[in-house]
């Protein structure tokens, strides 16, 4: 005879409940975590799109000044915020006769590239906890589930299988649970993970760039 959810519920035990509620808590974490990283990255590459085609411009122009304005004009853009580190930390080191303004900038350029990376990141570690460890968590409450399947035959004097086979289909449902959040989070950690990659390539690529522009400006000024 098949069971609902709610009578499956019902017959559940204390610690069994509390396992699934746990489950779901960490998958709807998980989700609003994988929601929200996704929006940020659809918002940073539409932003970052409309910010380079506007910098290149202005680089040609060799606008410097609009180019910061508009970098300014998109403060949660990192590719805007490393072109303001980049431009600033530049002309504060230009006269600077102990260290190189270049040099000074590529260091500043490397910490801002770690920085706005971990930033883009943020929530990523509790994707990994959920995928690595609702598995287990699910496996604990079949195995609590079991034993008090057990302990309610030695108490009642029953046996054989039709007495245990509920108590065990029961106990066996939050481990699916597990595991269907643990994929679930491991695919959507492994998708995003690759984006974050692409997503710090571009940033190096687009510092490097930035970095042979200045080059190029400071030989040319004589410095």
């Amino acid at each position: 005879m098949e069971m609902s959810l709610v009578e499956i519920w019902q017959s559940m035990g204390f610690m069994a409940r509390f396992v699934a509620v746990s489950l779901v808590v960490m998958g709807l974490s998980a989700l609003a975590v994988s929601i929200e990283r996704l929006l940020v990255l659809r918002r940073i590459g539409r932003e970052s799109n409309l910010f380079a085609g506007k910098a290149r411009a202005l680089i040609d122009a060799d606008e410097i000044d609009a180019l910061v304005d508009l970098a300014k004009a998109m403060p949660r853009n990192p590719l805007a915020r490393l072109t303001v580190v980049g431009l600033t930390t530049f002309e504060q080191n230009r006269r600077n006769t102990g260290l190189n303004a270049a040099e000074a900038t590529r260091r500043e350029l490397g910490r801002k590239l770690e920085e706005y990376s971990q930033e883009a990141r943020r929530g990523m570690s509790l994707l990994a906890s959920v995928g690595s460890t609702a598995p287990f968590i699910g496996l604990f409450g079949t195995v609590m589930g079991i034993i008090t399947a057990f302990q309610g035959i030695a108490s009642s004097g029953g046996g054989g299988i039709g007495a245990v086979s509920a108590g065990i289909a029961e106990a066996l449902i939050v481990t699916a649970v597990g595991l269907a959040v643990a994929i679930a989070a491991v695919l959507i950690f492994n998708y995003l993970s690759g984006r974050f990659d692409r997503l710090d390539m571009s940033m190096q690529h687009s510092a490097g760039e930035l970095l042979d522009y200045l080059e190029g400006g400071a030989n040319g000024s004589g410095d």
